[in-house]
């Protein structure tokens, strides 16, 4: 059975939109909705074209594991994106910098525990890297800050010599959040292949590896009424 591609998603908010089919955020503003969506992430957008400089920096400051807002532009001395000063307190302090969920000792390191689960067993169902967690029910609005983490969690296969990924989203918007979230989860299937044929080649077990499927599941994937006009 084939799954659904970014195409069909795509013709998907474009019938909602020309159908009206709204329902409202908590500021009144008009969203179009899809609940439990499950596709293959095989196009770097959904609608509007990614920008590779912030890509680029979005996810250098996701390798810093720095959780201050105000690092993303460090070097060029410009403001933080408004979507997350939207997100951060007062001090520019976010939950959600995705490198320091994965690769940090605080959060035991999920990148390496997976690729190691892997090694060991290549059948693993287990190679997974959990971002949410129970206390974000009291550290998501923790100082005036507004970020209940987005991703739950991100799981890596490897079936016939191919690395696949299980990407799973409680909240994913259409337009700048797929692009960005889209980037980072590339980001990380690609260091695991190159970890892991680095690897081979050193110790001569396994083999090598190439990436695979990326599969995009989402509990509310949404498009706000500001960008409707990108809905085409």
């Amino acid at each position: 059975m084939l799954m659904p591609s970014v195409k069909d998603i795509r013709e998907f908010f474009i019938g909602e939109l020309r159908d009206e089919a709204f329902t409202l955020d908590k500021t009144g503003q008009k969203t179009i909705e899809m609940l439990g969506a499950n596709f293959v992430a095989d196009e770097p957008s959904i609608f509007g074209t990614p920008s590779q400089d912030y890509i680029k920096k979005e996810i250098a400051w996701y390798e810093s594991e720095s959780t201050n807002i105000y690092d993303i532009n460090k070097e060029s001395g410009a403001d933080a994106p408004a979507a997350w000063k939207y997100s951060a307190d007062k001090h520019g302090n976010i939950n959600s910098n995705y490198g320091h969920l994965v690769f940090s000792d605080k959060y035991f390191k999920q990148f390496y525990m997976a690729f190691d689960e892997l090694w060991c067993n290549p059948d693993s169902r287990r190679a997974q890297m959990v971002y949410n967690r129970p206390s974000i029910w009291v550290e998501f609005n923790e100082g005036g800050k507004s970020d209940f983490i987005c991703t739950n969690a991100q799981t890596f296969y490897i079936r016939d010599g191919i690395l696949s990924m299980v990407s799973q989203m409680r909240s994913n918007d259409v337009v700048f959040g797929y692009k960005n979230d889209y980037a980072w989860a590339q980001y990380l299937m690609d260091k695991f292949v190159s970890n892991w044929n680095e690897m081979a080649a050193v110790t001569g077990e396994h083999g090598e590896i190439e990436k695979g499927m990326l599969i995009w599941q989402v509990m509310n994937l949404h498009v706000y009424e500001r960008h409707f006009n990108l809905v085409k």
